[in-house]
């Protein structure tokens, strides 16, 4: 029999029923504001004692309170936690891996970006995509990373050099009411319409030994908001600043640590037997009192330790001895697994690729789990990557290259092609690949980038390698076992068009 739901009701107080027998139309009104008060969703229900922190703050306060502590900590695992570490770089190699690479409608344009990627790095460490994995890595990690533009015309066919510059750069400490209705919010200048007109940076990094010693200035420095691309990802309307990927699971990473330092603690003591016995001196007697001027405790005496599976005598004196030896606790394995499943879930990476277990994977669920993985990375690729990274720095090399030499006029903003996923059947996807191009879908360019390679290197190989194979006369079999229909009258064709 299926138990009837009564809805609950607010009862009257009893001021409420002497209000309604004077006056029942104001009774009416007091009880429907009471009924009111009662919760339609449980969630919001208090009765569990439950008090959100900081409840209704904005994102600027939440950000204020707790960004710099989480950021200290998530650089903490991210340096010495091995499953977030190979959790970080795995997510980074789905998002950026090669590279997310524009493709420029001007040819001239697209030679000077080619000549510009490997001097892009204002530290001269890196070429632009290696400042591009690195920018993700930093905004995964600390939830920002700045990169400020530098203009250079020496010895560059394209004067832009682009500078990686951690969020603690920022001075967040900056606040105040300037003229005509600006105003500064931990170290990011607004006019007042809200819009961004400049960034107070230190010349140095605050954490760095002697900042203030060694001739800095040790204060900020205003830069236009034109110089800089702020890199975040804005979760919440109006987010001033970003908050790290780890956030969710930085409080379950540290619990999973210390449980595996106790489980730690107690292996090493399994391996050690203790024994419990009674003392006698000689004659019968008790044993002398410990010396606590040599350091002895009052009521514990250090007999020696019994070597490990060997077979020892009791010392004179000894009788009644027990031995102690811990017990193992089951159940070890799986909380770990279940923990770290939940870390997974909370940094948005599949388990396997997590930890690298992959004892309870097959092909069909290692499927399902990649698309949906696949889905969400791509989701961020054009979301935030291409937007607030990769479109800003192209707006920026076009203003670059005008200055020494003239843009097409009506230039297009580049595509960006991002790179290409491994496949667990590589011979399906390239049959699924070469359908695509078949149907119109797709182009061959399009398959070539998304496979990490330039297609107008691929073409200019393909044009030297048929050319040798035609010069050397091995075209005309190699036609044939592709199917071609008349390989002879291909060679021909070749031939006829090399002589134009």
């Amino acid at each position: 029999m299926q138990r009837r739901t009564v809805p609950r009701r607010a009862s009257p107080t009893l001021v409420d029923r002497v209000v309604g027998y004077f006056s029942p139309a104001q009774g009416v009104r007091r009880q429907v504001a009471r009924e009111m008060l009662v919760r339609a969703y449980e969630g919001a229900s208090r009765a569990d004692g439950w008090r959100v922190k900081r409840s209704g703050a904005s994102p600027t306060a939440d950000h204020a309170a707790d960004a710099r502590e989480l950021r200290m900590r998530a650089r903490s695992l991210a340096q010495n936690v091995p499953n977030i570490v190979r959790a970080v770089n795995a997510v980074l190699a789905m998002r950026v891996g090669q590279g997310i690479v524009p493709v420029w409608a001007d040819d001239g344009l697209a030679k000077r970006w080619r000549e510009w990627v490997p001097h892009a790095d204002y530290d001269g460490l890196l070429d632009f995509y290696g400042l591009q994995y690195k920018a993700e890595r930093t905004r995964d990690v600390d939830g920002a990373v700045l990169i400020r533009k530098h203009i250079q015309r020496m010895g560059s066919t394209v004067p832009l050099k682009l500078q990686l510059l951690e969020i603690d750069f920022l001075d967040v400490e900056r606040n105040g009411v300037l003229a005509g209705g600006r105003e500064i919010i931990r170290g990011i200048e607004y006019d007042k319409r809200g819009q961004r007109l400049a960034y107070y940076l230190f010349d140095r990094h605050p954490g760095d030994a002697g900042m203030w010693t060694l001739g800095r200035s040790g204060t900020s420095q205003r830069v236009p908001a034109d110089e800089i691309i702020h890199f975040f990802d804005p979760e919440r309307a109006g987010q001033q600043d970003g908050i790290t990927r780890l956030a969710p699971i930085i409080a379950k990473v540290r619990d999973l640590h210390t449980y595996g330092d106790s489980e730690l603690q107690r292996k090493q003591l399994e391996s050690r037997i203790g024994v419990l016995a009674e003392m006698e001196g000689a004659g019968g007697m008790p044993p002398p009192l410990p010396d606590e001027a040599a350091g002895q405790k009052p009521g514990l005496m250090d007999l020696g330790d019994l070597a490990g599976g060997g077979i020892v005598g009791l010392p004179p004196g000894m009788s009644n001895p027990t031995f102690i030896e811990p017990k193992a606790v089951p159940g070890f394995g799986d909380y770990m697994k279940g923990g770290w499943k939940e870390v997974a879930a909370g940094y948005r990476c599949p388990y396997e690729l997590m930890t690298g277990d992959l004892t309870e994977v097959n092909f069909s669920t290692s499927r399902m789990s990649m698309n949906q993985f696949r889905a969400e990375v791509e989701s961020e690729q054009w979301r935030v990557t291409v937007p607030r990274l990769c479109a800003p720095i192209a707006r920026w090399f076009l203003a670059a290259v005008d200055l020494v030499a003239t843009v097409p006029a009506n230039v297009a903003a580049p595509d960006w092609s991002t790179p290409r996923w491994a496949s667990p059947n590589p011979v399906q996807d390239v049959a699924s690949d070469l359908s695509a191009v078949k149907g119109g879908m797709q182009s061959i360019s399009e398959v070539i980038r998304r496979r990490g390679y330039d297609p107008e290197a691929v073409f200019s190989e393909l044009e030297g390698d048929l050319v040798q194979l035609r010069d050397r006369g091995i075209l005309p079999l190699l036609a044939a076992l592709w199917g071609a229909q008349n390989p002879i009258d291909l060679v021909a064709q070749m031939e006829g068009q090399g002589q134009k």
